[in-house]
């Protein structure tokens, strides 16, 4: 059997190797440390005798170093690999030391925040109105008094005018020696005319007593003005049909409730000191009142017994006069008339005002006031002075127009005032002041829970959705469903005070709200009325007209600036102009539209301004009524139960909620918070329903006065620095972030100057300097017309 050629195997000599290790460079390719595990495997030997010797075909395609080479050769760029485990440990040590610093970090910000908080903090800069200079011509006394058309007004004036002179140059001694004499003031209609009798029923005479023997004092006024005295700034008198001729000092407007005699007497036992002159006149005709005998729930009761016949009837002749807790043993009485009553058909309020006709002769509605308090309210000699005085101007006085009730707020929830009879009796015995007693109603928020219970809970601010703060409304909404007797409701506060005479001040705003027409209302309602730099009323209309259909260039535009020399099709930095509220303005995605709700006779072109004049107003406020959209007013966003998937709904407020509401507002308030769900803050939610309705609604531009000398047309600018010239609406509006503009003004619900000038009035040394007596000059407690005071 042929063998194949077993020539012993030889090794290569020197060249050979030579050789191979040239080829081997010459064709070898770099190879990774992986493959030097191969480097002691051997080349195969060659035989001598083999054909293949010619050939290196017999050699594998990757040849491996010979040994030689890996002895001789380069060493490899790196040779040992580190462990996964270690590297897992450094990544974690360097994690851990990465962590540590930041929280070291955080500890050292921590600590020395702390440490600077340690430090007082620099005070803010002043608002620009603190650097204006006071005003001083507040205070004058009642031997200054001039007549209204010769006063020289400390303010306004247009900055090139003289300013008023010291008013001690201008007094003679001849009127420094003379008095002057005061007068009662009687605003109240001639009620024994025959042009009265002729359409009204005759008004019946009111006393304090059951026996007709105890007469009601009237309020004392002087006529003019002290000298130098500053004019109001915003707000009219003439446009409301104040009087502005006359002064009240505090004896005149205060001594017929009690002011000026002792305890002992039936006064309160304040102003028995320092200057007294004039006082005695109060008194002239009418002796002292003992009000420790005083009832005035019963004296309320026997006036309106006596003039029952002016008033329309609500569909029942068993409805009480007056006291609140009188009803509630009836109220299922008075429901069940209400809904056996044909006139549940017919709207809620007689909208044109002037009543209903039975014998020739025009019916009164009625109105109740409705004064909000709480259970544990501690009534001061001042308070007890404004209650009298509201009862007795607007309601005995008036022959029952008006009925004062307490809406009293039962704090402690845990309290079952809704469920026993003696516990509720209890409470607001405890609640009441003696002479007061038999005019409380109770409520408490766990009540409200119960009537609105549907309600989402939202929290807004942490606060509860049925608590006084968020919903202010809600039991005056109750309060009027079982109160079919009033057509409107005041919700007042007890920390509202005004100088001058109450039954004035109500009636003619009133009026005033009554005869405005529709076009127009909304925009108009949402600006501050500035007499000495928007002129005449027709003036401010057409104003207002003007930039709610053109739109105006403001700050609220980011490029307004830069809108001038602009081409019209300039985009957002043109003028925006504002689509008007004619008839109801309901929400994009909630259905709150009732067939009551009032819409348009015509289109908004087509009206002459006759829509809406001679039409009771169904909400009358003392604050523009604003659009909150785009302010900085941090209640703008509560708003409850309503759809917002596309867009929140129309919202309209009015800071501080005294204000006059009709029955058919409340009514709509109290249908869209119990079968709708609805709710809004306090002071969007009679607004805004006003608006989803159509209903009218009116600001009463009443005079508000400044303590400093606030340059015209720079108040105007911060008061109205909304959208398109409006109070609201933009971010730049007073409203919000800007309110400090307020605590230098006579009405707002944390002015400061407010309460000072109060107290000044009724003889309260402030801060022990302005306003301090002056020789010569008399008591400078004198106001002229009338102003208001909240804060």
């Amino acid at each position: 059997m042929p063998m194949r050629n077993s020539r012993p195997v030889s090794l290569q000599d020197p060249e050979d190797l030579c050789s191979e290790e040239v080829y081997l460079e010459k064709y070898a390719y770099d190879r990774r440390e992986s493959l030097s595990d191969y480097g002691d495997h051997k080349p195969p030997a060659s035989y001598s005798n083999s054909s293949r010797d010619s050939s290196p075909s017999h050699q594998p395609m990757l040849r491996t170093s010979s040994p030689r080479r890996k002895q001789w050769g380069k060493q490899p760029s790196y040779f040992y690999r580190i462990p996964n485990t270690i590297v897992r440990y450094l990544c974690c040590a360097l994690m851990s030391a990465v962590i540590l610093f930041i929280l070291l970090l955080i500890r050292m910000s921590w600590v020395s925040s702390r440490q600077l908080e340690r430090w007082p903090k620099p005070p803010s800069p002043p608002a620009e109105w603190e650097s204006f200079e006071f005003l001083k011509g507040y205070y004058g006394g009642i031997r200054t008094l001039v007549p209204r058309e010769q006063n020289n007004p400390e303010y306004p004036h247009d900055g090139e005018a003289e300013p008023a002179p010291e008013v001690n140059s201008t007094i003679t001694e001849r009127q420094a020696s003379i008095f002057p004499s005061s007068s009662p003031f009687d605003p109240y209609p001639d009620y024994t005319s025959a042009a009265y009798l002729s359409q009204y029923v005759a008004k019946q005479d009111c006393f304090f007593d059951s026996e007709d023997r105890v007469r009601i004092p009237s309020v004392h006024s002087y006529s003019g003005v002290p000298q130098g005295m500053p004019d109001h700034i915003m707000g009219s008198y003439d446009l409301l049909g104040l009087r502005n001729d006359i002064c009240f000092e505090r004896f005149g407007r205060l001594g017929p409730y009690g002011f000026g005699y002792g305890k002992k007497t039936g006064g309160i036992g304040a102003g028995l000191n320092g200057d007294r002159e004039g006082a005695e006149r109060t008194w002239s005709k009418v002796p002292e009142v003992n009000y420790k005998e005083i009832r005035w729930a019963e004296a309320q009761n026997q006036c309106m017994r006596k003039n029952s016949a002016r008033f329309e009837r609500p569909g029942t002749d068993d409805q009480p006069a007056m006291p609140a807790e009188q009803s509630r043993g009836n109220q299922k009485g008075h429901i069940r008339s209400r809904e056996k009553s044909p006139s549940d058909s017919a709207p809620l309020l007689n909208t044109t005002g002037n009543g209903l006709q039975e014998g020739g002769k025009i019916l009164l509605p009625r109105t109740a006031v409705v004064i909000r308090t709480w259970s544990d309210f501690e009534y001061t000699q001042e308070d007890i002075l404004y209650l009298r005085s509201l009862i007795s101007e607007l309601s005995l006085l008036s022959g029952g127009e008006y009925t004062v009730h307490f809406l009293i707020h039962v704090k402690d929830n845990k309290i079952p005032i809704w469920a026993d009879e003696e516990t509720y009796e209890r409470v607001l015995r405890e609640a009441t002041p003696p002479e007061f007693q038999g005019m409380g109603t109770l409520w408490s928020e766990a009540q409200m829970g119960l009537i609105y219970n549907g309600l989402s809970e939202s929290f807004y601010l942490g606060l509860p959705v049925h608590g006084v703060y968020r919903s202010t409304f809600m039991p005056l909404q109750y309060f009027a469903h079982k109160h079919p007797e009033y057509d409107h409701f005041w919700n007042w506060e007890m920390d509202i005070r005004y100088t001058g005479q109450w039954y004035h001040l109500f009636d003619r705003v009133r009026q005033w709200a009554k005869a405005q027409p529709r076009k127009g209302l909304w925009e108009r309602n949402a600006r501050f009325y500035i007499p000495s730099v928007h002129g005449t009323w027709e003036d401010f209309k057409q104003m207002v007209r003007v930039q709610s259909e053109m739109g105006t260039s403001s700050p609220n535009n980011i490029w307004s600036s830069l809108s001038a020399g602009m081409p019209p099709t300039s985009g957002s930095a043109q003028p925006q102009a504002d689509q008007p509220v004619w008839g109801p303005l309901p929400p994009q995605d909630d259905n709150v539209s009732t067939a009551s709700d009032p819409t348009p006779p015509t289109p908004y072109d087509k009206d002459k301004y006759t829509w809406g004049t001679h039409e009771e107003a169904d909400l009358i406020t003392f604050s523009p009524i604003f659009d909150p959209a785009g302010t900085t007013w941090l209640l703008s966003s509560d708003h409850t139960g309503y759809n917002t998937t596309r867009s929140p709904p129309p919202r309209r407020a009015a800071v501080v909620t005294a204000s006059r509401l009709s029955r058919r507002l409340l009514a709509a308030m109290h249908a869209d918070t119990a079968l709708r769900r609805l709710s809004m803050f306090s002071e969007m939610w009679a607004p805004s329903c006003a608006l989803h309705h159509g209903f009218k609604a009116v600001y009463a531009p009443h005079p508000v006065y400044v303590d400093r000398d606030w340059p015209p047309t720079y108040l105007a600018g911060v008061m109205n620095a909304g959208r398109n010239g409006a109070s609201g609406g933009g971010r730049r509006s007073v409203f919000g972030e800007r309110e400090h503009n307020f605590k230098g003004q006579s009405w707002f619900y944390n002015a400061g100057f407010a309460p000072n000038l109060w107290r000044r009035w009724a003889g309260l040394r402030v801060d022990g300097g302005v306003g301090r007596r002056r020789r010569g000059r008399g008591r400078e407690d004198v106001f002229a017309g009338g102003a208001f005071a909240s804060g």
